[in-house]
């Protein structure tokens, strides 16, 4: 039985998926649980005359990146190391109670108030990597215990959903940069042009929401200040209420009760509105920056189905190694290690780096990494040229 280009298909008892093998090797610690759930994809057998790999992809550069994560798995490079994990989770409760202590101990002027604001702000950010290396599985061997606590994490700790997070953030992964694919580009073309081509396309189609040839000047407006506390901040409860998602919804209501219980004994009402505001605001600069620098700079188009090797290089950036940026970024600096290897812990990136730089040599694919302020420039700078193709290409059209 034939079953042409199917994304799964079956030779004797070997499985291939030309389109997903990859991405579904990335993705699941457990393979053999997941297939389960694969079965009703099953269409057939694939002929023999058929090749098993589709011919829009480079055979051998598939090939290549089969044999550097067999490499990285014998390494043990996709092991955890608990301990890192604990003490990373250690030092996040330590900065919460010292926001609490700092108000108690030295009261609630200015200086004080100020100063536990920017560690509830850490907190929340700090969080927001380790349940973010919970949500990959990168944290304990077993898919079960990552999603419990993962929702401990982003639930109890920073008041959002784990379903919401999983049904975002792989989407992204899969296809980064990829327009109408990855759900971090749907600010396109609403409030942003983003990309050299989509840029063009817009304006050649005489399409203008905003004003994109100064969005590089209202980014600091719409971006960084305005992303979680005036949108994901509200759009995560109807998130789980329009899905039904009760245990989630039930974990998040733990985080405000804390939250507004403990330091009620020590602000006023309308203090402590100004307290988780001012955290929000914090977070979300914070977030924003590090999430955007290693792909807004990087190319953005319409999904060309690529090799998943080529897909995550030519959407993501390093941002050099050191000791503050990897904390800082919760070591998605290592962003382009992170997507080749989702399930690797973040405490391993830097190991692969050198079996992953002369990959990119062989094929010619850039690797790109840079310094943290020039990768946050280049933010900036990305948007100001995809605004200006789009005010070309608006006038001349």
């Amino acid at each position: 039985m034939k079953c042409g280009r199917s994304p799964l298909c079956r030779r004797g008892t070997q499985t291939y998926a030309t389109n997903k093998q990859d991405p579904f090797t990335a993705f699941h610690l457990d393979k053999t649980l997941v297939r389960k759930f694969m079965k009703p994809l099953l269409i057939g057998e694939l002929a023999d005359d058929q090749p098993s790999f589709e011919p829009s992809k480079n055979k051998m550069l598939i090939e290549d990146f089969r044999q550097l994560r067999a490499t990285v798995e014998k390494m043990g490079l996709l092991n955890p190391n608990r301990l890192f994990f604990f003490l990373y989770l250690i030092h996040i409760l330590l900065l919460d109670v010292a926001a609490w202590l700092n108000l108690w101990y030295f009261g609630s002027s200015w200086v004080p108030f100020l100063f536990s604001g920017l560690l509830l702000a850490t907190v929340q950010a700090q969080a927001g990597w380790l349940q973010h290396d919970l949500g990959h599985l990168s944290v304990f061997g077993k898919s079960k215990w990552n999603h419990w606590v993962h929702r401990f994490v982003i639930g109890h700790l920073k008041g959002a959903p784990a379903s919401w997070w999983n049904h975002w953030h792989f989407q992204h992964h899969a296809k980064p940069n990829c327009f109408r694919k990855d759900p971090d580009l749907n600010m396109h073309p609403l409030f942003f042009a983003l990309g050299k081509k989509l840029s063009v396309e817009l304006g050649i189609k005489k399409k203008k929401f905003m004003p994109y040839n100064h969005q590089h000047k209202y980014y600091f407006i719409l971006g960084p200040p305005a992303l979680v506390p005036f949108y994901l901040q509200w759009y995560v409860f109807y998130f789980v209420v329009q899905r039904k998602q009760w245990v989630d919804l039930a974990w998040m209501v733990t985080f405000y009760i804390r939250f507004f219980l403990t330091y009620s004994f020590l602000l006023e009402l309308k203090s402590l509105f100004v307290l988780f505001f001012m955290l929000r605001f914090l977070e979300s600069h914070w977030f924003v920056w590090v999430t955007q620098m290693n792909h807004i700079p990087m190319n953005i188009d319409y999904d060309k189905n690529m090799e998943w090797f080529s897909t995550q290089l030519q959407a993501t950036c390093n941002v050099h190694q050191s000791f503050f940026n990897d904390w800082f970024s919760g070591h998605l600096n290592f962003q382009i290690e992170h997507h080749l290897f989702p399930t690797m812990p973040r405490h391993n990136f830097w190991k692969v780096t050198p079996l992953v730089k002369p990959l990119c040599a062989k094929y010619g694919i850039e690797y790109q990494s840079k310094p943290l302020l020039t990768a946050f420039a280049d933010i900036v700078h990305s948007l100001k040229d995809s605004g200006e193709l789009w005010l070309d290409a608006y006038m001349h059209n």
